[in-house]
């Protein structure tokens, strides 16, 4: 209850030091609805109102004031380069009024070196909400991240206000000398990675980046004063660099300013911050309905990219690039060992590369590497995983930054290889070191041609001129 006797009596001491037209207008916008007839006389009344008030702004056309308003704030202060110096007032604040005069030398001072400009919060309530005003005047300094602006804190006479506008330029530019922008609207965060990964999108290359490329996007929209914002934000962050690698940028998260950017916020019907949405090429953006951890995040893109992808390619070994290319960048490297071709024809070899290619699609979503050889091409290899000689079709998944393998001891199916990975995807089954802890020598071999084994041609000898009975007269020691 005392909180609420306090609230009135403010009310009341507000009310007591305003004008008496400025009472009448109060009354007026707060009274009840009134009958139809009345409805023209409560209009009028209002519109005389609004122009009364306005005209007892503070600031007019002719002063070096800048008049800032929702209209015009993102366009003059937050997309400017220039130092800004703003002050939020209200008409009928007495401390408002005596800085007026100050204000204004100030700004005539400062024409051409910062800019000053001044919202009237009492009107303009909206800026004054995203701003935390809460008591006038406030003066905020907009520095080199408009998004980020500091409270200013010295004087309220003509001289100090130069001064402090002077100290805080002479700051900005010694950053930009020392390659401090200080501009990006995400800023680098501690304890999830950096936020370098997150694509600062804007009206002019949103079309280009998310509408015009083949990648999957996750776009937040935020704004900077959001505190469900800045939650977020180290989440995002995070997620973005683990998406960035799993994926090998084929997904990729984004994050629009939508206070900034306002066309694009408007194009996609913006409401509320953070909202997240989905960009697909060709498909139209649809909302993100998942969690904001980072977690959920990383699972949403997983599941984003695999249903997108391609399956990876199924390569054989035919030299040590192959094996690089595919397995360096793969945290498994799933490789199958088929008989020889004469032992199963083109078929069977097929029906064996068949199952390879159903299972890499099924696990598409883990980016592993998979590649298969001929038994006796790669006797190095073989000896390194134990295979060696027999037990084909064999398959081994290999680690190459940890230098451990696994080898399937299931059957060589679609059923016995989803399980060999399934264990191994949740961190249980049986592993060794690779042979000498290094990956064996790759022989260069001929890719298969498709194509069946033919035996090869066995060489005719002529022995027509050889003496079978030369030697049999003799003994034998």
């Amino acid at each position: 209850m005392s909180g609420g006797h306090g609230s009135l009596s403010r009310t009341v001491h507000i009310r007591q030091r305003l004008q008496p037209t400025q009472r009448v207008c109060l009354r007026l916008r707060e009274a009840p609805a009134l009958t139809t007839a009345n409805n023209m006389t409560l209009i009028i009344g209002l519109l005389g109102c609004s122009l009364l008030l306005s005209a007892q702004a503070l600031y007019s056309s002719s002063d070096d004031v800048i008049e800032l308003t929702p209209s015009n704030f993102n366009k003059e202060v937050l997309q400017s380069d220039s130092l800004w110096l703003v002050e939020f007032y209200a008409p009928w604040c007495g401390h408002c009024k005596s800085l007026t005069p100050e204000w204004k030398k100030a700004a005539t001072a400062l024409k051409g070196v910062v800019k000053v400009g001044a919202v009237d919060a009492d009107q303009h309530k909206s800026l004054g909400g995203q701003y935390g005003i809460r008591g006038f005047p406030t003066i905020k300094l907009f520095g080199a991240n408009k998004n980020k602006p500091d409270d200013y804190q010295g004087g309220r006479t003509s001289q100090a206000i130069v001064d402090g506008a002077l100290n805080a330029l002479k700051s900005l530019v010694k950053d930009r000398l020392s390659g401090k922008s200080g501009g990006s609207s995400y800023s680098k965060q501690s304890g999830g990675g950096s936020t370098q990964d997150v694509v600062e999108l804007t009206d002019d290359n949103f079309d280009k980046l998310v509408l015009g490329g083949d990648d999957v996007w996750m776009v937040e929209f935020f704004a900077p004063w959001c505190g469900h914002c800045k939650s977020l934000e180290p989440e995002w962050a995070a997620a973005a660099s683990s998406v960035k690698e799993q994926t090998k940028g084929r997904v990729k998260l984004g994050a629009v300013d939508a206070t900034v950017h306002q066309v694009l916020a408007s194009r996609y019907g913006i409401r509320g911050f953070p909202t997240i949405k989905i960009f697909r090429k060709g498909d139209d953006a649809e909302d993100y309905q998942g969690g904001r951890s980072r977690g959920d995040i990383i699972n949403a893109a997983l599941d984003l990219f695999s249903d997108n992808a391609p399956a990876p390619e199924l390569a054989e070994i035919v030299n040590e690039e192959a094996l690089k290319k595919t397995c360096e960048d793969s945290q498994l490297c799933v490789i199958a060992v088929l008989p020889h071709i004469l032992d199963t024809g083109a078929s069977g070899r097929n029906s064996y590369l068949d199952v390879m290619r159903n299972m890499a699609e099924k696990y598409k979503k883990k980016m592993w590497g998979w590649l298969w050889t001929e038994a006796g091409a790669q006797m190095e290899l073989e000896s390194a995983l134990g295979i060696g000689g027999f037990g084909y079709p064999a398959m081994a998944a290999i680690n190459t930054r940890k230098m451990k393998f696994a080898l399937l001891r299931g059957s060589f199916s679609e059923t016995g290889i989803h399980e060999f990975l399934r264990e191994l995807s949740v961190g249980r089954g049986s592993t060794a070191t690779l042979g000498g802890g290094n990956m064996p020598k790759i022989h260069s071999a001929e890719p298969w041609d498709g194509k069946d084994g033919q035996l090869p041609e066995e060489e005719e000898y002529d022995l027509s001129d050889v003496d079978l009975d030369e030697d049999l007269g003799k003994d034998e020691l």
